[in-house]
Formats: structure tokens, C-alpha cells, sequence
């Protein structure tokens, strides 16, 4: 074998080892996407139950205010997170957005099971829960 032909088989080696990096890399990225989108939407999460906490400490609200502002608060957040996943990804954006909302849902569920005393979740508000932060994920996906 020549030179050139060995070189010819060495970077023809590099393309391929290259392209199957480059896929893998983009298969992660999505992941890495949801990831991020969750994060935000948790960061939101805080910052706006730091703030409800803050109104109920100053002012004195019905329960109806606070049960619609926590609910406020998720839409928002799903949305924050479904917007992000949507500027990152190009295609089906509103899966995506749907798939952060659904993530948010399942992770927000356990921690409130894990942390709640009673060990009971009433299933129509649990319903609610989960339509409102897919709805709104998809939908910050599809506007993004």
C-alpha cells in the first residue's frame, strides 16, 4: 500500500468517526435541551412561589387568590421552559415544548408526594395539574 492510499483510508476514517460524533452529539443535545428547559422552568418556579410567599406574608389573601396564583405559576413556568426548548430545537417544537411540560409535571408530582405529610392527592386536581403544565409547555414550544 501507498502513502496516498493509507492516507485516503486514514481520512475517510475521520469523516465517518466525525459524522457518528456530530449524530450523537445532536441525539444528546436534545436531552441536554430538556434538561435546561427544566431547570429554567424550576428557577421560575421558585422565583414565583418566592414572591406569593412574600404577598401572603405582607397582605392577607383567600385561599381561592393563592390556589389560582400557585396554578398561574405553574402555567407560567411550563411555558417558560416549553418557549426555551422550542428556540433550541428546530423541528416539532410543540413536542418538545410538550415533553418539558410533561417532565415538569412528573418531577413537581413526586417532590409533592415525597414532601406531603398526608401521603393523599385529590386525582381531579392532579388531572388539572397535568393538562395545564403539558398544555402550556406545548404551547411555549409552538409559539417559540
Amino acid at each position: 500500500m501507498n502513502k496516498l492510499h493509507l492516507l485516503l483510508i486514514y481520512s475517510s476514517k475521520v469523516v465517518l468517526e466525525v459524522y457518528f460524533v456530530d449524530k450523537v452529539f445532536r441525539q444528546n443535545s436534545k436531552v441536554i435541551y430538556v434538561l435546561q428547559g427544566l431547570l429554567i422552568s424550576y428557577i421560575v418556579t421558585a422565583l414565583l412561589l418566592l414572591l406569593i410567599s412574600f404577598l401572603m406574608l405582607k397582605l392577607e389573601l383567600p385561599s381561592v387568590v393563592i390556589s389560582g396564583s400557585i396554578n398561574l405559576t405553574y402555567i407560567i413556568s411550563a411555558f417558560v421552559g416549553g418557549f426555551f426548548i422550542g428556540k433550541k430545537t428546530e423541528l416539532k417544537k410543540f413536542m418538545w415544548g410538550l415533553v418539558v411540560g410533561v417532565f415538569y409535571f412528573v418531577i413537581l408530582m413526586m417532590v409533592s408526594l415525597i414532601m406531603s405529610q398526608a401521603g393523599s392527592i385529590q386525582l381531579g386536581s392532579l388531572f388539572a395539574v397535568f393538562i395545564i403544565s403539558s398544555l402550556s409547555g406545548m404551547l411555549g414550544g409552538m409559539i417559540s
